[in-house]
């Protein structure tokens, strides 16, 4: 009964025993609905930043600070958290299925012996688990999208979603089914690069910080590779994350929409509002992803390692 109820840390294979595969997609929507929830003020300022100055060369805010402080002028210290349902959504699906996947490829392509896969491998993986989930996540990215925007624009003109399923129904009736997942191209696009750079330098920092001998596997090194990692996700990721959010915030003017696709947006930006726009909110961005990338992966690593000692543990 004892073998039964607490099998041993081994499989017939010879490999170490390894949660079900529904416990780690749960596990890795949980974590990033963890960190969501810590870094939704700094999702909404990033969000404003980049729409800020949209067709123009003078911009509404001058640095993060100042964006922040005007938020909560304008907006009180609830408005920072608006869109906090979209933001969960997200996570729930894109991040849910995002982590799963990369989790289980990762899984299957480690060597008998226990060898990881190789670099480019892991990045394959982490393109392939990004732009899966973004698809399943845009619905939710449109509507977390248009939520955060809606603060800058006058009371007339603003959407006014009430939570995120209500910004779900009212798009599907009011613009169609096929908007919800307007801008899903880049939004794959973005999830590529992001994911080739965040889950594999994610885990190629970890590798190395583990070979250097000055760190074990504890939080000082998840921290530390997470803040490896959302720096080189945040210097690959900005071009592509502005054409998204341009896109999926877009209204029709006189039945056309403002842009045609991502290169438009691309040509727009750097025509209107100079080159270095293309990674307007720098500072947000990374404020916003070095974070969420610690926390997402502290709360994943954590949440692995009580359930192997709980559940696997011989």
């Amino acid at each position: 009964m004892a073998a039964t109820a607490n099998p041993g840390a081994s499989g017939m294979d010879g490999k170490p025993r390894t949660s079900p595969k529904s416990v780690k997609f749960l596990f890795g929507g949980l974590a990033g609905m963890g960190a969501t929830v810590f870094v939704q003020p700094l999702d909404l300022v990033k969000n404003r930043m980049q729409l800020s100055g949209e067709g123009a060369k003078t911009r509404e805010y001058k640095t993060s600070f100042h964006a922040l402080t005007s938020i909560l002028k304008a907006e009180g210290l609830r408005g920072i958290y608006t869109g906090l349902s979209a933001g969960l959504l997200r996570q729930a699906t894109y991040t849910t299925t995002r982590l799963g996947i990369y989790t289980v490829l990762f899984e299957r392509l480690t060597g008998a012996d226990g060898t990881p896969p190789g670099f480019l491998l892991k990045a394959l993986i982490g393109m392939t688990a990004g732009a899966t989930g973004a698809f399943v996540g845009t619905p939710a990215e449109v509507a977390l999208i248009r939520m955060t925007a809606d603060g800058r624009l006058p009371a007339d003109q603003r959407r006014g979603y009430k939570n995120v399923f209500n910004a779900l129904i009212r798009i599907a009736r009011e613009e169609g089914i096929p908007t919800l997942w307007r801008g899903c191209i880049p939004t794959m696009a973005r999830a590529v690069v992001v994911n080739a750079a965040q889950l594999a330098s994610y885990s190629q920092s970890k590798q190395f910080l583990l070979d250097s001998g000055y760190f074990s596997d504890n939080i000082l090194c998840h921290f530390c590779a997470s803040m490896i990692s959302g720096l080189v996700t945040t210097a690959a990721s900005m071009p592509v994350d502005i054409v998204k959010t341009r896109i999926q915030n877009m209204r029709m003017i006189d039945g056309k929409p403002e842009y045609k696709n991502g290169l438009d947006v691309l040509v727009k930006v750097v025509r209107y509002e100079g080159f270095f726009s293309l990674w307007k909110g720098f500072t947000p961005y990374y404020a916003r992803l070095g974070p969420h990338t610690v926390l997402t992966f502290i709360f994943l690593e954590q949440m692995n390692k009580a359930y192997k000692r709980l559940f696997l543990s011989g």
